[in-house]
């Protein structure tokens, strides 16, 4: 089996990106198996590795549930019709529950008249919980009477190799590991100094202040991405925005606190914030 993978899936890639050179033909199993792809965002996906499993980030979408496809392949003759394949959840690797991290899987899931290609929709929930820890949700594919499983057995093809590498792994399983978690992302214009003093644009880093900024302005977790979705003329605007609103609240006397009962600081504010330092109303 790890022979066959090894013929045929370059002609399969090769096909799909509409290459029109003879290829020999394919002799084995008429099968399904997960063809997820990724790797260095600086190079062609065309080098990604194939991988065993993904991870999915609540925190890179702007939505409490999403749909996440995952791309299924077929090896053998394509076909003039439609072809339904199963899936299922895979118990062994799962610790998501089922109507609280995810909805049921659909029971079929169609192949499309002459195409190599299909999506399996997971639709996932957004939960408190992934703010601290992560779930896992494990798919298989399931043999029908229109496909078997074509690699259960999975080397990993030479060149494709622009990403995280895994060597073998058994195709006909794939693992999502779905999570909330929020780490400093890599456009942040603010630090602490002397020990605890917030300064900068933002000062420090926390999860409330950044949902705070997409609240106000509409932008997302992926903006601070880099210089190009985050430039310095945008963080001002921002700035201005979020601390306008603060002193709004502030002399509203309904002012935004952080989780540890700090106020909340940006930019020009007039009050100055020490990490750990509860605000004291009219201290």
């Amino acid at each position: 089996m790890k022979r066959i993978m090894q013929l045929f899936l370059p002609a399969a890639l090769l096909l799909s990106a509409g290459c029109k050179k003879e290829m020999p033909g394919y002799e084995g199993t008429e099968g399904v198996y997960f063809a997820v792809q990724y790797g260095q965002a600086s190079l062609s996906e065309n080098y990604w590795p194939y991988q065993p499993t993904t991870p999915v980030s609540f925190v890179s979408y702007g939505s409490d549930e999403i749909t996440y496809p995952v791309k299924v392949m077929i090896t053998g003759p394509l076909k003039d019709f439609d072809r339904p394949f199963r899936v299922e959840v895979n118990p062994d690797s799962t610790t998501a529950t089922l109507g609280v991290h995810y909805e049921a899987l659909p029971e079929e899931v169609i192949m499309p008249a002459n195409s190599l290609v299909a999506y399996v929709p997971v639709k996932l929930k957004r939960t408190a919980d992934l703010q601290e820890k992560e779930v896992k949700l494990g798919l298989r594919l399931v043999a029908n009477e229109y496909f078997g499983l074509s690699f259960p057995e999975w080397d990993a093809i030479p060149g494709y190799e622009s990403g995280p590498l895994v060597k073998e792994f058994d195709a006909s399983m794939h693992t999502l590991y779905v999570s909330d978690f929020m780490v400093q992302p890599v456009v942040w214009r603010g630090s602490i100094q002397n020990g605890n003093r917030e300064s900068g644009l933002w000062g420090a880093f926390t999860r409330k202040k950044l949902e705070l900024m997409a609240e106000l302005m509409g932008v997302t977790y992926a903006d601070f991405a880099s210089e190009e979705t985050m430039p310095l003329v945008k963080s001002m605007l921002l700035t201005n925005i979020v601390q306008e609103y603060l002193i709004e609240r502030y002399n509203a006397k309904d002012p935004v606190l952080e989780d540890d009962g700090r106020l909340m600081w940006v930019g020009s504010v007039p009050w100055t914030s020490y990490i750990g330092v509860p605000y004291v109303p009219g201290g």
